[in-house]
């Protein structure tokens, strides 16, 4: 009797944590007409104020149709959930929002453009089953407005290709920034050089509103138009490649965004790249694929350029990930940066989701997503088609990296440039103390530049003649 009534006592025990606290979450008239498809997610944290703008967090998803304004989704444990689902979630005080996502084009989905979400409260989280806590999201996450300065401008390029791909009205955009020269030589002409941003930054960061206002710097010693791109799109980072997810940002970026850029500014036909982390890797992708169009980039700390090292891991041996943040991903379902990377690299599914590298249930990794990564494999690409790009490619490639990298991005760049000299790649390499961040030191970056002014000067003596 005694163990029949221990049995039963947990049973109920389980039952109420089962049916604990339930999150009820609605949106209002006023901050959107309706009807709502899609999904709805919800932050706590037990130390942020704003549980939407943090990473990691204990968050919840629901996937919903033609909800009306004032009709409540409800949270509980059918949500898609990291770390666990809310009946096993650690009891105590939490920070609370949610957020409905009507993915209009914003990266990141807590503070994307037209989003609804709720204002933050606190919840005692604890064992009160009959406990409902109420949200109400009649909050707009407002556009950005980009304001122009002296030196800086906003350039919007309407792409016709993006457009298309999405369905929908897209711009590829990026902040110029002009050398003082630019007024005071008005018949002057400049060389460009696109700065590629690695993952999570944004062109804002130079609207004058911001404080970002100065002259470009030179090359070196060369006077140049210098134009910030951050590659931000609604699943990541683009990195300007063209994707069957992200879709043709590499096209886009050179057949729309450049005509218009030399139409609106004096530019001198001279294009130069560098970029950092993803920024890195987009500059080099962009080299490969229009080698004519380029006089030279450097590709700072890239991500993974070979995939046989992605962070440690050989993806071509095939096994499993055990990765936390792999499951928070399925929450925070875009925008993030391994699902950008499985965006940019991997297929789209039956539905016109993307097909991830790894099922997040089991952790095991899908073959036939492996064989489309291959593509984006920089060092396969290079060994496949280094002999028919080579005369436009010699000397045309510079990739460094700190040798103690955050990421361990010095380990695919070691690969690559084991595999260059087989072939007599005619790519330069160089390495410096340092990890991902503490790398970029004066002398690093001096290094860089005065690599993109060799690159220069060789472009004008070519076009001289």
């Amino acid at each position: 009797m005694k163990y029949i009534i221990t049995i039963l006592f947990l049973f109920y025990q389980l039952i109420g944590f089962a049916v604990a606290q339930q999150f009820k979450v609605s949106y209002s008239s006023s901050a959107f007409k309706g009807p709502f498809t899609g999904s709805v997610i919800l932050y706590l944290s037990k130390k942020a104020t704003e549980p939407k703008n943090e990473l990691y967090e204990p968050c919840y998803r629901r996937i919903v149709k033609d909800i009306k304004p004032g009709a409540a989704v409800i949270f509980d444990d059918i949500a898609i959930a990291h770390p666990v689902p809310l009946s096993k979630l650690e009891r105590g005080i939490y920070y609370v929002q949610a957020v409905w996502d009507r993915d209009l084009g914003g990266r990141n989905i807590g503070t994307s453009p037209g989003n609804l979400y709720s204002k933050s409260v606190q919840v005692n989280f604890d064992n009160d089953g009959t406990q409902i806590i109420r949200l109400v999201c009649d909050q707009v996450v407002p556009q950005l407005v980009f304001v122009n300065s002296t030196y800086v401008k906003e350039l919007k390029a309407p792409s016709k290709l993006l457009s298309k791909f999405s369905h929908r009205s897209m711009t590829v955009d990026g902040a110029v920034i002009l050398p003082k020269q630019y007024f005071s030589e008005k018949e002057r002409k400049f060389p460009v050089v696109f700065m590629i941003n690695g993952y999570g930054s944004d062109y804002h960061h130079y609207s004058k509103e911001n404080g970002d206002t100065l002259a470009a710097f030179p090359i070196d010693t060369i006077a140049c138009i210098k134009v910030f791109l951050d590659g931000n799109c609604r699943l990541g980072h683009s990195v300007y490649a063209n994707s069957e997810n992200t879709g043709p940002w590499a096209d886009a970026l050179t057949g729309e965004f450049i005509p218009l850029l030399e139409k609106e500014y004096r530019c001198n036909g001279a294009f130069l790249a560098k970029g950092h982390s993803s920024g890195g890797w987009a500059c080099l992708w962009l080299q490969i694929h229009y080698p004519k169009l380029f006089a030279g980039i450097n590709a700072s700390a890239p991500d993974p350029v070979d995939f046989r090292s992605c962070v440690k891991v050989n993806k071509y041996a095939g096994e499993p990930t055990k990765n936390y943040k792999y499951d928070y991903e399925e929450v925070i379902y875009r925008g993030e940066q391994g699902i950008s990377f499985d965006a940019v690299y991997g297929p789209r599914d039956k539905n016109g989701q993307v097909k991830r590298l790894y099922d997040y249930t089991t952790g095991k990794m899908r073959l036939d997503v492996l064989e489309h990564w291959k593509r984006y494999d920089i060092s396969l690409y290079l060994r496949k088609n280094w002999y028919g790009l080579k005369n436009d490619l010699r000397d045309k490639i510079r990739i460094s990296v700190g040798n103690e990298d955050t990421y361990s991005l010095n380990l695919p760049v070691h690969l690559l440039e084991n595999e260059m000299k087989k072939i007599n790649a005619t790519i330069a390499f160089a390495y410096y103390p340092g990890d991902h961040f503490s790398v970029s030191t004066p002398a690093y970056r001096h290094d860089q530049d005065e690599w993109l002014e060799e690159k220069y000067q060789e472009w004008l003596k070519q076009h001289e003649k």
